[in-house]
């Protein structure tokens, strides 16, 4: 009886633990859209913004603007200027972080 008692509660802590570090490794993708919607100039510098896979696309009125150094910092593996616009390669995080800037404009 005292073995499953045990046994019940070390299940318990472990669930517990789970839960926390869980918790804790979620990416919070709106402070993110927040971040990068700053770096990329303002929501009043964004024209469009597009997702493409793992490729997020976004015209800007004046791409001096934007910094791409915390962009990178930011979680991007790569950023391409082309014109007017930023093409930004975050993974399959870009489709999330394309909707929550659409949400916040």
């Amino acid at each position: 009886m005292n073995n499953i008692i045990q046994y019940v509660i070390i299940a318990i802590v472990l669930i517990i633990i789970s839960l926390v570090i869980v918790k804790l490794t979620k990416r919070d993708f709106n402070i993110e859209a927040n971040k990068l919607i700053t770096y990329l100039g303002g929501k009043d510098n964004i024209i469009n913004a597009e997702c493409n896979m793992s490729r997020f696309k976004v015209i800007l009125k004046d791409v001096s603007l934007a910094d791409k150094e915390a962009i990178q910092k930011l979680g991007a593996k790569g950023i391409v200027e082309i014109d007017n616009q930023l093409k930004i390669i975050f993974g399959k995080n870009a489709r999330t972080l394309k909707k929550y800037i659409e949400d916040l404009k």
